[in-house]
């Protein structure tokens, strides 16, 4: 039995045996189809793809190199670059710090003087150094004096830049200035490298001072051009007060006088109503004159007025300041005189026994808002006239003489309607909140 079933396994495995070998068999033959005649030329385009692949590879990767050298080139180029533009360097600058803060502009002229003369002496002295030890000519002595004859040449190339920069320096261009000297000296000495010369670092920080107290210097000079333009109105405000008060004063004697007069005749007549009617006057006469002399002995007296003007700096603009004159808007029609295309619009005036510290309080709390952040002398406000009303109620009990809400503008909105209704003509846009606004010099 077990005989018969090993020959029966035997006979399996043959089967199975033989299976296997007929699939070789065709196995083979497929192989065989597919090596044909094509796969030799498939197999080198391969290749040359896989060649191509790599040298793609080796080009990406030089180009990659080469990019990253002309970066680095780009950047040390840039780094170089000194703007000198006067539009560019004003639309960075800020509000004007002081490198070496001196007291007025006769200080800054002193310094400078004396600063001169230390870079004179440092001229004459080791403001270039130069170290050359080889010969010419077989003369060393002779290489040395042709370095020291280099040396002077390129000191004075670079006095020459200095010089130009510090006549032609600007507040706004002082960075700039000083960068552009600063690759003058650089400069010099790569181009001196070879016999080591090359710009002190103590003589060039002696000429950047320099460009530093100029830029100083200048605008020292119109800060206090300012103060005196904002002095001689004070006095000429002062002065007007005066002439006024002195008017007032001399009619209001005079006319004190002549009810004086007449009140001594009507009591010697003994006409008592119009005594009684006289005196009346005279009384009010006498209240003019006690008003005058508190004027007089008031400095801080006046009147706090709201302005704006649409025509000129377009709306939510507003002007505060304020007048010791008896009459307020004399002040107000000077302002829009010949400084503004139209006049100013009054929105309100605030009578006040110390106007100045109104006006100052105001500016203050409006300080946020100001227009001209840097000359406080300009004194327009991004504000509403309701806005100023509320801080005015806030700040102190004072009248508040007159007010309106808007502006009537009228020399403006007749223009505006002329212009538009003439043929070919463009309607003038109103100046916005970001426009042009000069004060009135006040």
């Amino acid at each position: 039995m077990f005989g018969n079933r090993e020959n029966a396994e035997v006979a399996a495995l043959r089967e199975q045996l033989a299976a296997a070998h007929g699939t070789i068999t065709e196995l083979r033959g497929w192989v065989g189809h597919l090596r044909s005649s094509e796969t030799p030329a498939l197999e080198g385009e391969l290749r040359q793809l896989r060649a191509a692949v790599e040298h793609k590879k080796n080009e990406y990767m030089t180009l990659g190199t080469t990019h990253r050298q002309l970066q680095a080139e780009v950047d040390e180029w840039r780094s170089r670059l000194v703007e000198t533009r006067d539009l560019a360097l004003l639309q960075e600058v800020g509000v004007y710090e002081y490198a070496h803060p001196l007291s007025d502009a006769v200080a800054y002229k002193d310094a400078l003087a004396e600063l001169k003369l230390r870079i004179k002496l440092a001229a004459k002295g080791d403001a270039v150094s130069c170290h050359v030890d080889w010969a010419v000519n077989g003369s060393v002595k002779e290489g040395q004096k042709l370095g020291r004859d280099m040396a002077k040449l390129m000191l004075r190339a670079y006095n020459a830049e200095a010089d130009v920069a510090v006549r032609s320096v600007k507040p706004h261009t002082r960075e700039a200035v000083k960068k552009r000297l600063t690759t003058t000296k650089d400069t010099i000495g790569k181009l001196g490298v070879l016999m080591r010369i090359a710009i002190s670092p103590d003589y060039h920080l002696l000429r950047l001072r320099e460009i530093d107290l100029t830029a100083d210097h200048l605008v020292k000079v119109e800060e206090e051009r300012e103060q005196a333009k904002a002095e001689r109105e004070r006095l000429r405000e002062e002065a007007k007060v005066a002439r006024e008060i002195e008017r007032d004063r001399a009619r209001f004697a005079k006319e004190q006088a002549h009810y004086l007069a007449v009140i001594a005749k009507l009591e010697a007549n003994g006409d008592l109503d119009a005594l009684a009617k006289a005196q009346e006057q005279l009384a009010s006469v006498e209240d003019a004159i006690a008003g005058v002399e508190e004027r007089a002995a008031n400095v801080r007296l006046g009147y706090v007025y709201v302005i704006s003007n649409i025509g000129a700096f377009g709306p939510g603009v507003v002007k505060i300041g304020m007048t010791r004159r008896q009459e307020p808007m004399d002040r107000v029609r000077e302002l829009g005189d010949a400084s503004v295309p139209f006049r100013f619009d009054t929105h309100a005036l605030i009578f006040s026994k110390d106007a100045v510290g109104l006006e100052t309080a105001l500016h203050q709390r409006l300080s946020h808002k100001r227009v001209n952040l840097v000359n406080h002398r300009r004194e327009f406000f991004y504000a509403t006239p309701a806005e100023v009303k509320d801080l005015v109620a806030e700040l102190e009990n004072s009248p508040v003489l007159q007010y309106d809400d808007v502006a009537e503008a009228l020399e403006w909105r007749a223009s505006e309607s002329n212009r538009r209704g003439a043929p070919g003509s463009l309607a003038m846009a109103s100046v916005g909140a970001d426009g042009d606004l000069s004060d009135d010099g006040e």
